[in-house]
């Protein structure tokens, strides 16, 4: 039993779930106090170093909001004329579901990191693709979905599309694994460092500072590839720069490399 049972189908929900968490959280967000003793960065530093205007940003979401409903409306079309008018989607147990959340975690962690880490590599897809996200240097909540609009479909949609056909859940649990994947690409980017209250960034090891790796910083750029969840392709292909998080003298976090690693990298430079 869903709240929306017996008002909207749970396709209906799965299309537009995603858009409605996605400016509800990030709303919440930027209507929070201040909150700049658990920033990673100053507000002068967002203000300076991101290139892209905020409507930009917001005409850029709605956009790629866009293109996801649609080809979610598409498959879940397609799904269900495969299916006769009389058969009835029965939910799994609930342990089966926790399965194919888990499976849908992994699939959709493989396919960010590989898709990621390629429209780095490739020179022509990161100069004219990629880097539109990266206009956003000091990241912030609602500029999480910010990306070129071809980017946004093969890494984000067609990601989520894949981890739900490969683990089989069915359009109800996918309300939830979409939802959740929003919220945890959302505290990537919100530039809070809320470890002993945000329960995402402490149960999963890819989070707001391992991202801020990625997205501040000429060699930081380089590494970091993981996302949403997990972070053991990094590890696994080498691609993982350590760092730690201490307290600006004048408020608020920021994270480094560790000393030792900067002496190595210097020595030893790409």
């Amino acid at each position: 039993m869903v709240f929306w049972e017996g008002h909207l189908s749970d396709e209906t929900m799965g299309i537009i779930s995603p858009v409605v968490v996605y400016w509800l959280y990030a709303g919440l967000h930027h209507i929070l106090p201040p909150l700049d003793h658990y920033r990673l960065h100053t507000r002068k530093e967002a203000a300076s170093q991101n290139v892209v205007s905020i409507p930009t940003v917001i005409k850029g979401v709605l956009l790629q909001q866009s293109i996801s409903a649609t080809v979610a409306y598409l498959l879940f079309w397609v799904n269900n004329s495969m299916l006769s008018s009389s058969k009835v989607v029965v939910q799994p147990s609930f342990s089966i579901q926790i399965l194919q959340f888990i499976v849908s975690l992994l699939v959709l962690d493989a396919w960010q990191y590989f898709g990621h880490r390629y429209m780095h590599q490739n020179k022509f897809l990161y100069k004219h693709i990629h880097y539109v996200h990266h206009r956003v240097v000091v990241p912030y909540a609602f500029g999480a979905a910010y990306n070129h609009p071809l980017e946004g479909l093969l890494l984000d949609t067609f990601g989520g599309v894949v981890s739900m056909l490969i683990s089989g859940m069915t359009a109800r649990t996918s309300v939830f694994f979409y939802s959740l994947s929003v919220i945890k690409g959302i505290d990537d980017h919100s530039g809070l460092w809320l470890p002993e209250y945000n329960p995402l960034q402490f149960i999963f090891p890819c989070n707001t500072a391992y991202h801020d790796i990625h997205h501040y910083g000429v060699r930081g750029i380089k590494y970091n590839y993981s996302q949403p969840f997990f972070t053991f392709w990094d590890k696994l292909y080498g691609t993982q720069m350590p760092y730690t998080v201490e307290k600006r003298l004048e408020g608020g976090f920021e994270v480094r490399q560790p000393k030792e690693w900067r002496v190595q990298q210097v020595a030893d430079p790409e």
